[in-house]
């Protein structure tokens, strides 16, 4: 389990990409893909073609972290395959991490801040 900061965006790569991509060649598909910067300590999720394996870049103040995942039964739930990306809350991470369908998840609204009477 990847546990993310309060404040700390995950966005989500809806195009599959090589896994033969590091720290280098993902960080370049973060810049040129999902228009982000990789140094921005935010979260940037890419899948495989067959989507049986994800890998994660992360910036943590000190150097990039590359997490992976390949699954040996089953595939990620992903959205449909179009350019550009789409932004997850970081509880919809955490199931798409486990494979679970995350799309059928719905966020709470954001609790509205106390008015003055």
């Amino acid at each position: 389990m990847i546990q993310v900061a309060a404040g700390t965006k995950v966005y989500l790569a809806c195009r599959p990409v090589s896994m033969r991509y590091g720290f280098d060649g993902l960080a370049a598909q973060v810049e040129q893909v999902l228009t982000a910067d990789p140094f921005s300590g935010h979260v940037f999720i890419f899948r495989s073609k067959r989507a049986d394996y994800l890998k994660i870049l992360y910036y943590d103040g000190s150097g990039l972290c590359l997490f992976a995942k390949r699954l040996e039964v089953g595939k990620f739930v992903w959205p449909p395959i179009v350019d550009g990306g789409m932004l997850l809350t970081p509880a919809q991470m955490a199931l798409l991490i486990e494979a679970i369908d995350w799309r059928r998840t719905v966020a709470p609204e954001m609790p509205r801040r106390p008015v003055a009477v």
